[in-house]
């Protein structure tokens, strides 16, 4: 362990009441973690990959820290260029100071603690000694993927896996009986993402080679789409997810979507009412389904993605060019959640903004939804992607307190492609325990730790256990 006087991370870290430690450290510190959605790669999991130094697992991928650096004014030499992995390293130490009140200043120093052990805050002054450590303990047996989750009490992970996905990794993985959970999630936004026509038949050639048919038609397209939540479900999928700008709907009658298909295939452009219709009607269709095999369908709404064409085209998508979007939210998605309510085919589902200023809109529009049959079934999803601080996770907690029940949230995930980012849960624990810890201290909740902490329990874990069907025994060959 690298140690100093100048750690800010005390167990203390964040809490500022007497009352918000007793719930930290009584009632939630040492739950399990179910992060039901993340972007790792299951074939790292299933190999139980070793990552040669720390800059592999750590800064390759994270883009996050690549905006940083980028503005920094660093060369993307040394983001995600030729540098070598020292270099990289040293450039990030370099940054790190810099990140002050960046939520990466918490998480860098809060990883690097919980996994390495290193207990000072990273500059370059002592990057090669970090870097060194780092990089001798992952060369251990209990430091390969599967260790790293179940360093941090991990006990199960979603993946994010498209429909044409064979899940061979989940199935190498589930033969061996890995001891931290793993299930896929089903991602189809591929489906339905007929703005580039060139695109989108190179996809519908890929789908109609995994069901061993030609799609041609709507019809054979939602076959194929079914064949897969089919196979899915038998390899203990129980969640969708979607990553769109907005939910959308459409009331035309004019169209037809089969004729979009056909038009498409045929080499045509559609317009931007049929892009709306069509991937209406295939999100209808596929919600019908989830709600079918009792999933959850999770919808991240509101990101402006690839905004840099000329980075784009030199590095590729999700690379750091992605911002938050000002898309028109409310009168859609009410509608497309009442068209499925409608026919009582609305199956639980979790919604999520990007945008700060939606938070109201989507905190009520759960309750519209809410029925009475399931506890919590519409959520209010956790803070997401730049709204993952302090600062958007205190909102997001303060706005469903005000607008729904937070005791039925079920809290936390990463949304993460790095096997490091688990003390998130950690971070926003302790954020959700002084919140409700400076309630009491104010007068405006009482000193009651048996109920109070049996809340904070059930939303940093037990509302997540009951809200998802994981099962090992879902798994089927």
């Amino acid at each position: 362990m690298i140690q100093t006087q100048n750690s800010f991370l005390t167990e203390d870290f964040l809490l500022h009441s007497d009352f918000a430690k007793i719930l930290y450290h009584d009632y939630a510190k040492n739950l399990p973690i179910i992060d039901y959605h993340n972007h790792l790669p299951p074939g790292e999991i299933a190999q139980n990959r070793r990552f040669e130094n720390i800059s592999k697992i750590w800064l390759a991928g994270d883009h996050y820290k690549w905006r940083a650096m980028r503005t920094l004014g660093i060369s993307e030499k040394f983001i995600t260029g030729e540098a070598s992995d020292t270099e990289k390293f040293d450039k990030w130490a370099y940054t790190v100071p810099f990140t002050i009140r960046n939520p990466l200043f918490h998480w860098t120093h809060m990883e690097l603690k919980r996994y390495f052990g290193v207990d000072e805050l990273l500059t370059p002054a002592n990057a090669a000694e970090i870097y060194l450590h780092s990089s001798e303990l992952l060369q251990n047996q209990d430091f390969g993927a599967q260790g790293l989750l179940e360093k941090m009490n991990v006990e199960v992970v979603c993946s994010t896996d498209d429909p044409a996905d064979s899940l061979e990794h989940h199935e190498t993985y589930h033969h061996a009986n890995g001891k931290v959970k793993l299930y896929p999630a089903f991602r189809p936004d591929k489906s339905f993402a007929i703005e580039n026509p060139e695109s989108y038949k190179a996809y519908l050639s890929k789908l109609g080679a995994v069901v061993g048919f030609e799609i041609t038609s709507f019809d054979k397209l939602i076959e194929a789409l079914s064949n897969r939540v089919d196979f899915f479900h038998s390899r203990g999928c129980r969640l969708s997810d979607h990553g769109l700008e907005n939910l959308v709907y459409s009331s035309e009658t004019k169209f037809s979507a089969d004729g979009i298909l056909v038009k498409i295939l045929r080499g045509s452009t559609p317009t931007s009412e049929e892009v709306e219709y069509f991937k209406f009607k295939v999100l209808k269709k596929l919600c019908k389904m989830y709600h079918a095999k009792g999933w959850v369908q999770q919808f991240h709404l509101g990101a402006l993605r690839n905004t840099n064409s000329r980075m784009l085209r030199e590095l590729g998508p999700d690379t750091g060019f992605d911002s938050i979007g000002d898309f028109d939210q409310a009168k859609a998605l009410a509608s497309f959640l009442n068209e499925l309510d409608s026919s009582d085919q609305l199956t639980k589902t979790v919604l999520y903004n990007l945008n700060p200023r939606d938070n109201e809109v989507f905190a009520t529009m759960v309750g519209n939804f809410n029925d009475g049959s399931v506890k919590g079934k519409i959520q209010y999803g956790s803070g997401w992607w730049y709204l993952d601080q302090k600062d958007g996770m205190e909102k997001q907690l303060n706005t469903l307190s005000n607008m729904g029940l937070v005791s039925c949230f079920i809290g936390m995930l990463t949304d993460s492609r790095s096997f490091l980012s688990f003390p998130r849960h950690e971070y926003f624990r302790r954020i959700l325990c002084n919140l409700i810890g400076q309630d009491v201290k104010n007068g405006e909740l009482p000193w009651d730790e048996k109920w109070l902490g049996k809340l904070v329990s059930d939303i940093c874990y037990h509302n997540a256990k009951n809200y998802f069907d994981f099962s090992p025994s879902n798994y089927q060959l």
